[in-house]
């Protein structure tokens, strides 16, 4: 891709609070990468220890329900990100992550992250901030979705 990564940060609501400015200034420790159709970004239970986010194309997430069969739970478009948990606990995938079009990343590993906690740590509070506020949003969807199967209260 010949654009810069700032340029698509602005696409990403984890990065919703930063300034241009601040975008190019983290963007040196961003990278891109393409994945194919069919292809695996990562597999549950692997080592995580970056985050993605869709530049262009869209993903799969797959997990295993209770009868070990792969069922695809949310498909992410552009501007969606996978993994965010990767950059907060050092846990293994919760689920898998396949390409079903071409797709580009936008790669940020737990190593660059702490690089911009560390050398920017204003725009790595807002980082926090949005990747905080993204895993809140989705517990909430998790618990609406989880209610749906609960037996009521007697």
């Amino acid at each position: 891709m010949s654009e810069r990564l700032a340029d698509y940060l602005s696409l990403i609501p984890i990065f919703s609070a930063l300034q241009p400015e601040e975008m190019q200034s983290i963007e040196k420790y961003m990278f891109f990468n393409k994945i194919e159709p069919g292809e695996f970004v990562f597999k549950e239970g692997e080592k995580g220890d970056y985050v993605c986010f869709v530049a262009s194309g869209a993903l799969d997430v797959i997990k295993l329900n209770q009868h070990a069969k792969p069922v695809v739970i949310t498909t992410l478009a552009k501007g969606g990100s996978i993994g965010e948990m990767a950059l907060i606990d050092k846990l293994t995938r919760s689920a898998s992550v396949r390409a079903c079009t071409p797709t580009s990343l936008i790669v940020l590993t737990r190593k660059g992250f702490d690089l911009i906690l560390k050398l920017h740590p204003e725009i790595g509070i807002k980082i926090l901030k949005g990747v905080a506020s993204l895993l809140s949003i989705n517990l909430r969807k998790t618990s609406d979705k989880l209610a749906e199967f609960m037996p009521p209260l007697t």
